[in-house]
């Protein structure tokens, strides 16, 4: 779940980005967001980029410690700006299987 969250959609870097996801995903993932479903390495890759360039300097880190069950991991996140402002909160939940995420739901709550 760190991983999903820093190594991959925090990540700049689009080599270290690939390498991450291909160790942190299943080939054929499938990631629900409040704009659908993606599925793929190839399809998570695009919407990284995508969101990435949304948000511009904005970073990611964890609101919490990862919580695990068999097979399910979930954590909080914040969206911060250079100064540590948030911007926006959220939570990513994840089914596991053989050590890698199969499916993912982020859900975003946006400041009240």
């Amino acid at each position: 779940m760190h991983d999903n969250l820093m190594a991959v959609f925090n990540e700049r870097d689009a080599e270290k980005r690939r390498a991450a996801t291909l160790r942190t995903y299943a080939a054929e993932v499938r990631w629900t967001d409040a704009e659908g479903v993606t599925v793929g390495h190839a399809g998570l890759e695009a919407k990284c980029v995508g969101l990435q360039a949304g948000i511009g300097d904005l970073q990611f880190e964890a609101a919490g410690p990862v919580h695990e069950l068999p097979g399910f991991g979930y954590l909080a996140w914040r969206l911060v700006d250079s100064n540590g402002a948030e911007q926006m909160t959220g939570f990513d939940a994840a089914v596991i299987a053989d050590g890698v995420i199969t499916d993912l739901w982020t859900v975003l709550i946006p400041p009240a």
